[in-house]
């Protein structure tokens, strides 16, 4: 072989390619999404921002919804894995503390896929209703999540069993979601969103109190 000759580089698998294309088809929607809003961008600008012909975004995902729910699911895996890593072992409060921190770090980023994930997640509200039932599917297994950590908390003895799981689970869910609906609308006051972060975690530790504090509380108050 001649110097400065190297060998042709293998080609690539199609799983390689097709990896590829998605990532910068979701690259291309998140731009759009966050530029022109959910109806407002079309699949044939996706393909083309993506570097593809107008019509592949259409051939790939069939439609807007199709492309959405691709969209959707890939930002949403990316967050439950950082969050994750974020909550490791912890359980009960701690978890609790440790989810809202990781997602004032996720937000704050103010990074376009975090954007773009909540401006399709608030769309859903809509009459579209495959999008919908993937939101719903996502908010359902963050709910049982945070059920979880609150039941291995009582399991070992952190947080009181007179809790009611489910009440609190659906109390920091919706909280999160008020907090995301503030950062969409004034994404520039992150003093703000970090004091409702804070907040959050107040009501939290007075909603999952250790065993006997729940007790000690209800006497009080009577």
């Amino acid at each position: 072989m001649p110097a400065g000759q190297t060998a042709a580089q293998a080609p690539r698998s199609q799983a390689e390619r097709t990896a590829e294309s998605d990532a910068r088809m979701l690259a291309a929607a998140v731009e759009l999404i966050c530029e022109k809003g959910a109806d407002g961008t079309t699949l044939k600008e996706v393909g083309e921002r993506a570097g593809y012909s107008r019509g592949l975004a259409g051939y790939r995902f069939g439609n807007k919804a199709g492309l959405y729910r691709f969209v959707v699911r890939a930002i949403g895996e990316e967050w439950l894995a950082e969050l994750g890593r974020a909550v490791g072992r912890r359980v009960g409060l701690a978890a609790i503390h440790a989810a809202t921190d990781a997602h004032a770090r996720f937000i704050s980023r103010g990074d376009l896929k975090t954007r773009a994930f909540y401006i399709l997640w608030f769309s859903s509200v809509g009459p579209e209703p495959a999008l919908k039932s993937v939101i719903a599917h996502i908010h359902a297994r963050r709910q049982q999540d945070v059920e979880q950590w609150i039941l291995k908390g009582i399991a070992n003895g952190e947080v009181s069993a007179e809790v009611d799981v489910t009440s609190v689970a659906r109390h920091f869910c919706a909280a999160i979601i008020g907090i995301v609906y503030q950062w969409l609308v004034t994404p520039d006051d992150q003093s703000r969103i970090s004091a409702m972060h804070a907040d959050l975690k107040q009501q939290m530790g007075l909603s999952l109190p250790p065993p006997g504090k729940a007790a000690a509380r209800e006497q009080a108050d009577e």
